[in-house]
């Protein structure tokens, strides 16, 4: 199957905002979920207090949809997309309208489920470098 970058459909906006609002939930006030710090604070507190075990892998990516959330607030040349190939339907974030992709949906899970310690905001700050990165390659 080719691979193929592709907006979301109604599906997708479906699933993503159901993960979405799962982590929302944890706040009294949703409103607190409107900023960076919000976002990133929630996800390291949700992480830190062990509220999701690693083998509950959709709300270990509902963590994911939260962090990317923070990402493309960030940085506004990210957008969301669904990345489509012979596995599946995955948002990522997009950079601009070029093919450099992120795939915040699995960062944190990946490394829940393989016992690794998670610092959100390290983990946020590499994903900006490492997107810098490969815009400048890209651009070459």
């Amino acid at each position: 199957m080719e691979q193929s970058i592709e907006s979301f459909n109604q599906e997708d906006l479906e699933r993503i905002e159901n993960l979405r609002e799962w982590v929302i939930g944890h706040y009294e006030d949703p409103a607190a979920y409107q900023s960076v710090s919000g976002k990133l604070r929630l996800v390291q507190t949700i992480l830190d207090n062990g509220w999701i075990a690693k083998d509950e892998t959709w709300k270990l990516q509902s963590l994911g949809i939260a962090f990317g959330d923070a990402l493309e607030q960030e940085v506004p040349e990210l957008s969301w997309v669904v990345f489509n190939d012979e596995w599946g339907r995955v948002p990522a974030l997009r950079w601009s309208d070029t093919n450099t992709l992120s795939f915040p949906l699995t960062a944190i899970s990946k490394r829940v489920e393989d016992d690794v310690p998670v610092d959100v905001y390290e983990l946020f700050g590499g994903f900006q470098k490492a997107i810098a990165e490969a815009v400048r390659k890209s651009e070459g």
